[in-house]
Formats: C-alpha cells, sequence, structure tokens
C-alpha cells in the first residue's frame, strides 16, 4: 500500500517538507478555503501541488495523491433548489483534478455535521490524549444546547437521567466547550455552524429518511460517476462517522451491506469506498477483513486507525475514544492482511491501480504533541507512531 499522509495545507501547524523524514510517500488534502458548491479551478488545484512538492522552493519528492474530500454540499444531499448548479459545479471540479492528474476523489454522505466527537483531548491513562464520543454528552448537546424538539424521543429514560444531571452539574465555559467540539467545525470538514444554523439545516431534513437519503445519494453518483469514469477517475465514499443516527438525521454508509447497496447501484469501477477501520469499527459486527473480502475491487483508500468501545451506551449509540492504531476493537493486522492481498490480485488482474493509498488516521496526542497546537486528531507523534506501526505489519506481512 501506498503510505500517505493528510495534510491541511499552509495553515496546517506540520511543515509537508518534513514528512520524508517519516517515510511519507504521498500526501493526502484538499482546498478547505473554498465552499461546498463552489467550482474547484485549475489554479487553485495547481498552486496546492506546488505547496505540496516544492514548499518554499525545497524539493519534497511528494505529490497530491488522493483528494480528501471534494465535498458534497447540503444542497447536493436534500436536492434543494440549487441542485442542478451544484451537480455542475462539481462536475467541472472533477473535470480541473482530472486535468492536474489527480485520480482518487474521496467524499461523504452524512448529513449536516461531518464526522462528530464529543471530546476533543480526553485524557488517556498514559499521559496523552484522544479524541472521544461520549452518548451522554452528545444527549446533553441535543437536549439542552441545541434543543431540538424531538430530542427526548431518541434516547432512553436511563440516559435522560443522566443527562439531566451531567448537565446541571456543567459550568458556563464546560457546555460552551462542548458546544464547540460538535458544531464549530472538525479537520475535513468544510462547513463550520453555529447552534443556530445547525438547527435550520435539520429543518432541511425534516421529510428526508433513510431510504430518501440513499436515493439522493444514487442519484448524485448517477450525474458523477459516469464522468468520474470517463475522466479515469476514481470516486470512494467514506463511512459515517460514527456509524449510527445522530440529531434524527438518518445514515446511509455505515456497514458493509450499505456499501454493497449504494456501489452495487452503478456498476462502475469509478463508483468505490473508502475503507475507514475506525468509522465502520465502532459497529461491534464490523469486520474488517470481511469488508475487504466482500468489497475489495471497490475499495480505492483506506483509513487505517483502531477505536474502542465502551460505556455509557443507548441502543445502538455506544461510546468510544480513538485507540491506537494496533489496539483497539478492529483487526488491524487480519485487515491489513486482506488488502494486501487484493492488492495481489489486482496486480496479476494488470490493474493500474493495483496499489491502494492509505493513510493513518486520528492519533493520540503524545509526547510532543501535547505542547503542539495541531488540528484535533492529527498530531504529528501520534501519526508517526501509527505510521510505523502500520508500516511494520505490511513489512511483516509482506516478507
Amino acid at each position: 500500500m501506498k503510505q500517505t499522509w493528510r495534510w491541511f495545507g499552509p495553515a496546517d501547524t506540520i511543515n509537508v517538507a518534513d514528512l520524508p523524514q517519516i517515510g511519507v510517500e504521498g500526501i493526502v488534502t484538499a482546498l478547505h478555503h473554498i465552499p461546498p458548491g463552489a467550482v474547484w479551478t485549475v489554479p487553485e488545484i495547481r498552486k496546492r501541488q506546488a505547496e505540496i512538492a516544492t514548499p518554499n522552493g525545497q524539493e519534497t519528492g511528494l505529490s497530491w495523491e488522493v483528494v480528501e474530500s471534494l465535498p458534497v454540499s447540503e444542497t447536493l444531499k436534500t436536492q434543494g433548489a440549487d441542485y442542478a448548479a451544484h451537480i455542475t459545479s462539481y462536475k467541472d471540479s472533477l473535470r480541473n483534478l482530472a486535468a492536474c492528474g489527480l485520480q482518487t476523489v474521496c467524499y461523504n454522505f452524512m448529513p449536516v455535521l461531518d464526522w462528530t466527537r464529543t471530546n476533543l483531548a480526553a485524557k488517556m491513562a498514559h499521559g496523552g490524549t484522544a479524541m472521544s464520543f461520549d452518548v451522554i454528552d452528545f444527549a446533553i448537546f441535543d437536549l439542552f444546547l441545541l434543543k431540538r424538539a424531538a430530542a427526548r424521543d431518541d434516547y432512553t429514560s436511563d440516559t435522560l437521567s443522566i443527562a439531566e444531571i451531567r448537565f446541571a452539574s456543567m459550568d458556563e465555559m464546560a457546555r460552551k466547550t462542548l458546544q464547540n467540539n460538535i458544531v464549530a467545525g472538525l479537520p475535513g470538514a468544510n462547513d463550520n455552524w453555529t447552534v443556530t444554523e445547525v438547527a435550520a439545516l435539520l429543518d432541511t431534513y425534516r421529510d428526508i429518511d433513510s431510504d430518501k437519503l440513499r436515493s439522493n445519494l444514487i442519484d448524485f453518483l448517477s450525474q458523477v460517476v459516469p464522468l468520474a469514469e470517463e475522466l479515469g477517475m476514481r470516486m470512494c465514499c467514506h463511512p459515517d462517522d460514527p456509524p449510527f443516527p445522530l440529531l434524527g438525521m438518518p445514515r446511509v454508509m455505515s456497514s458493509v451491506k450499505d456499501y454493497e447497496t449504494v456501489i452495487g447501484s452503478i456498476d462502475s469501477i469509478a463508483n468505490g469506498a473508502t475503507l475507514c477501520t475506525g468509522s465502520l469499527g465502532v459497529d461491534p459486527t464490523f469486520d474488517g477483513p470481511d469488508f475487504v473480502r466482500r468489497l475489495g475491487p471497490r475499495i480505492h483508500f483506506a483509513h487505517l486507525r483502531n477505536t474502542t468501545r465502551h460505556a455509557p451506551t443507548d441502543g445502538d449509540k455506544t461510546s468510544f475514544y480513538e485507540a491506537m492504531h494496533l489496539e483497539g476493537d478492529t483487526n488491524m493486522v487480519g485487515t491489513i492482511r486482506a488488502l494486501l492481498a487484493e492488492e495481489a490480485r489486482r496486480k496479476s488482474a494488470g490493474r493500474t491501480d493495483s496499489q491502494i493509498p492509505m493513510r493513518p488516521d486520528h492519533g493520540q496526542d503524545i509526547l510532543h504533541d501535547l505542547n503542539t497546537d495541531s488540528m484535533p486528531g492529527y498530531p504529528l507523534v501520534g501519526r508517526a507512531k501509527g505510521l510505523a506501526e502500520l508500516r511494520g505489519i505490511m513489512a511483516s506481512l509482506s516478507a
């Protein structure tokens, strides 16, 4: 697998010129300054490529390998009033990316909120920190900060009782921090919302259930996949994170069955999957090696990360934290073994994309990270440690 690294552009606290020192082979990035629905122009794409290849005139030997993400706007997800214009913009962006040599485009179809955490720096026993999701804290946000009308219907009586008690004990700073963690935007999210804006956006999903959202996703793909295939590009959908409904909104990419349905709806190599072992792994039924065996030919990108589930839970909603890459609930060794086998099959079949780009994801903050204002979930040392561990597994299984 090609060992890539997510970099957030010039605003990133990590110097892209330093990344070859830890064995990075390619860069995953996006044009986060361009709002969803707007066109990514060739000059902007070329500018980012130069910022990776020759920052301050220094040759890195690195190139932009994967686009993550070319965002799917809320208008496209809901088929809103400007749907046709947003489809045109998305297609124009694909054409421009292809003209600049980019072939792999990761995207997601999560309503309103991108990946969601309640704590961006939860204390770990070893002294470092990790991002985490706590069911009670999320219920507090839903019930008492967002004040969603139907929120009480989504939680058990035990969760409601505990949430009320915990909320009463929180001071104003703790409440504001929780709110910001959820709505202020996380790395990779191209939208930053206020609570008022989130409430208004939720209203646009009032008549959209999981069947309708899935239909909207398939409609979107029916518009863009033929063009992507014509351009020699590969679209790969990132799973829901976490893989269960939030704020009363549907989820449609949370399981292997979801992927089989959506990928099967448009039979094209350009209609593929991003395998994120951490997002999918929050579901206790997730089987990484089985996912690869069933969908291997359509996996165009892999996020290798781990999560650990823990109490409290509420139905299908569970609390979890971002674990070390080789710890947690996902069988990382088995998943990597299956991915390497898929690469071997592609090579024997003569596929030009036999090497699957992967990246370590959502590292814990350790050592130097703890004194650095890095992007939440994207520290230098924690991810470098994860990459080294993943590289060791790949090397041992390839020997």
